[in-house]
């Protein structure tokens, strides 16, 4: 599983159909893509919502983003993220061992 950075930016549709109900519809769709939510947060600024999900690869990643922003009418920017170490260590020169590419 790698991990990926959901942006979520309301639509004026998106903002009339705020519900609990529909969170837990998104947290559904979420793992009917087999994602595993790490952490979910509203936010203020340039995006509502931050996600912090796993999946499976960057193809699993890109349809559950787009079956989320049809059901909820929130734009989703989604980006794979990698920890720093790996960063580093992969812009050195070095490989991290156990570390795999979100894949397509």
């Amino acid at each position: 599983m790698s991990t990926f950075i959901m942006f979520g930016k309301y639509t004026p549709d998106g903002f009339n159909n705020m519900s609990q109900e529909r969170t837990k519809k998104i947290m559904n769709i979420i793992k009917k893509h087999t994602g595993e939510i790490n952490k979910m947060y509203a936010i203020l600024g340039e995006y509502d919502l931050v996600f912090l999900v796993d999946f499976p690869n960057t193809k699993v990643a890109m349809q559950a983003s787009v079956a989320l922003s049809k059901y909820s009418g929130i734009n989703f920017t989604t980006s794979p993220a990698l920890p720093v170490e790996m960063f580093d260590e992969l812009i050195g020169g070095g490989f991290f061992s156990d570390w795999e590419s979100p894949q397509s």
